[in-house]
């Protein structure tokens, strides 16, 4: 690898503050569709660098933003499914860590839009079973598969928008689940040995560009209207699962 811009290997100044920029813009995204914005992130970040570089980088980012949202919007968290979500992501991680390097990717990203395909568009299905069994099964399943694709949000999303009464109470909740399973995936990278350091100026800037943004995109979510937020989040969500089985059955779009 050839150092790049400010010591980050094979990143050139114009590919660091774009990546900054898009951080910022998928952020914002993030919170106006409450789930498409790690999605996109992903995908650049999987078009630039290895998935060794790429996933860790992705869950980095993430977790910034998110954890932004919940110190802007920690009134609207709903804290009943956090206890289970967590215990359910602790067993998913370290399944997931033993197993990294074993299992096809294209396989679980079939199954993670089939999945996403299911509970948006049968809602009963996110109703089976107690509250606290549903979200330690999602944050297993969640963190689990997050080792090996990343962004899980669209796997999670339908379940908080379930249980959420209101778009903030969503976009609260659901970004404090996405924090719990970055820090869980962080940690099982750990035990992997992933190596960032030399991305550290790259990190820095794409976490502040989306904390930013992530403020400018809680305040607008109080003048979006819940109708219109609960229309661009199921077809948002729609196109993303069916996007992950285009992948996996090898179809090029």
């Amino acid at each position: 690898m050839e150092p790049g811009f400010l010591g980050v290997p094979d990143v050139s100044m114009w590919l660091f503050w774009g990546l900054t920029l898009f951080a910022a813009f998928t952020a914002f995204v993030g919170i106006a569709t409450g789930a498409a914005g790690g999605l996109l992130m992903m995908v650049a970040l999987a078009s630039i660098f290895p998935p060794v570089i790429s996933i860790p980088l992705h869950t980095v980012v993430q977790m910034g933003g998110n954890m932004s949202r919940i110190v802007f919007m920690w009134k609207y968290i709903m804290r009943p499914v956090l206890l289970p979500f967590i215990l359910g992501g602790i067993l998913g991680g370290i399944l997931g860590a033993n197993i990294f390097i074993s299992l096809p990717v294209a396989v679980l990203q079939g199954l993670l839009g089939l999945s996403v395909l299911i509970f948006l568009w049968m809602p009963s299905v996110n109703q089976i079973g107690g509250q606290r069994n549903r979200f330690a099964i999602v944050g297993f399943f969640a963190t689990f598969l997050g080792v090996f694709v990343s962004a899980t949000g669209t796997l999670v999303a339908p379940f908080v928008a379930s249980e959420a009464p209101d778009r903030r109470n969503h976009v609260a909740s659901f970004s404090t689940l996405m924090a719990i399973v970055h820090v869980l995936k962080l940690v099982a990278f750990g035990f992997l040995g992933f190596a960032l350091a030399a991305y550290l100026p790259l990190m820095l800037c794409m976490v502040a560009a989306a904390i930013a943004a992530s403020y400018v995109g809680s305040k607008a979510l109080n003048h979006m209207k819940e109708r219109n937020f609960r229309v661009i989040f199921k077809t948002i969500c729609t196109l993303l699962a069916l996007r992950l089985i285009w992948i996996a059955l090898g179809i090029e779009i």
